[in-house]
């Protein structure tokens, strides 16, 4: 496990995150909830120190375990799952800040709940996320998060729990004298391929690899962002399309454990923004039950890129937080079925209220799972005014 040294640095790189997450400086006396999961704890109680000590009122708060969980879902009546504290309004209304520490003791106690049944509790929850999304869009919320080893990550992803370990620190820069100096140098490098992106005039994007067709556009007010401090680690670069735009296929090669369920190998059809066809050679069932979540769970709410020089994630780690940002041979896109990401919006927060989201074509749904792709590919931009430019190839943005 980490030594002391690496807990620290851990700690020092998670502040950095949350800083740097938040376009507001934190101010004595804000609100940060750290919410993790009971292996984690170390690190949970290093931060809440860290955060007493910086004048700030930390909320801690203990993920169910992998019991309590099976219990509620599989237990909870249809009033019990969209139960929603009484408080939990309030305390979104006046929150400043959440790190999530993610050390799951079990990555399958769920598989034999029907996900129609979490699904009415992440519906239920859905406002809280939206009340966290509308403080974040005027800068008065930040979040970060960042993964723990566990025995049952490690050995779902085909690794001993040192081998996984060790993954988390050389992706995280654990290894280095000064951690948070090397994120930001990886912040500034990725804010020149952002600035590159952001100045193209691109009308859409073209994927191709061995298992991808897939074309989709920006859409009008769009911009690239990443790397900016949400996810430890974090290399992606993304945004949220228009998803009526989404056209072709799209393949996952990477696999996904969520909500206790494996699914590997999907593929999914688009026809006019929306699903018409999707498969997977395991969890379809799983797959199909996602897609019909709600409305929005059979559209597109991100399209990513990260760029293999970036990452040092090389092995799957049945990790989103981690799969996500795959560098491999190849580096990786993702695309993520469910809801948007607002602050991909390139104008005044303010001005993206509801109707504004649906006129531009953001995503809304209690949805968002990330489908990752680790073949090699090319991204070609189509740009207004003529002409096409290559903006990712062979796991590298292309300047």
């Amino acid at each position: 496990m980490f030594t002391l040294e690496q807990l620290t640095r851990y700690a020092d790189v998670l502040l950095w995150g949350l800083d740097t997450a938040r376009s507001k400086p934190y101010q004595r006396g804000d609100i940060v909830v750290v919410r993790f999961d009971l292996e984690a704890l170390p690190l949970a109680e290093t931060l809440q120190q860290r955060l007493v000590g910086m004048g700030l009122n930390p909320i801690v708060r203990l993920n169910l375990t992998p019991t309590m969980e099976k219990a509620f879902y599989g237990l909870a009546g249809d009033d019990q799952l969209s139960f929603v504290a009484p408080g939990e309004d309030l305390l979104s209304d006046n929150l400043h800040g959440i790190i999530s520490l993610l050390a799951p003791a079990s990555l399958t106690h769920l598989r034999d709940v029907d996900p129609g049944r979490i699904g009415v509790a992440a519906r239920a929850r859905k406002r809280l996320r939206d009340i966290l999304d509308r403080r974040e869009e005027v800068g008065d919320f930040g979040w970060t998060l960042c993964a723990w080893p566990t025995e049952a990550q490690a050995q779902c992803a085909g690794l001993t729990l040192d081998e996984y370990t060790a993954q988390i620190v050389q992706a995280c820069r654990l290894e280095e004298s000064d951690p948070v100096a090397a994120w930001g140098e990886i912040f500034e490098t990725a804010n020149e391929v952002k600035q590159m992106l952001n100045s193209l005039p691109i009308e859409t994007l073209h994927v191709e690899s061995d298992s991808c067709d897939l074309r989709l556009a920006p859409g009008d007010m769009r911009r690239w962002i990443g790397v900016s401090g949400h996810n430890i680690p974090s290399f992606e670069i993304f945004l949220s399309p228009d998803w009526r735009t989404v056209d072709g296929v799209y393949h996952a090669d990477q696999p996904s454990y969520r909500n206790g369920n494996y699914v590997r190998g999907v593929t999914l059809e688009f026809a006019k923004g929306r699903v018409v066809k999707a498969t997977a050679q395991d969890g379809q069932d799983f797959l199909r039950k996602q897609v019909e979540m709600d409305e929005g769970a059979a559209q597109v709410g991100e399209f990513s890129l990260t760029d293999k020089r970036f990452s040092r994630i090389d092995r799957f780690m049945a990790n989103t937080l981690f799969d996500e940002n795959f560098g491999g041979p190849n580096g990786n896109c993702h695309l993520a079925l469910g809801a948007s990401y607002s602050d991909t919006y390139a104008g005044d927060p303010a001005e993206l209220d509801a109707d504004a989201r649906r006129r531009l074509g953001f995503n809304d749904s209690a949805l968002h799972w990330d489908l990752v792709n680790t073949e090699e590919k090319r991204v070609t931009a189509k740009l207004a005014g003529g002409g096409s430019r290559v903006v990712y190839d062979k796991g590298c943005f292309i300047d």
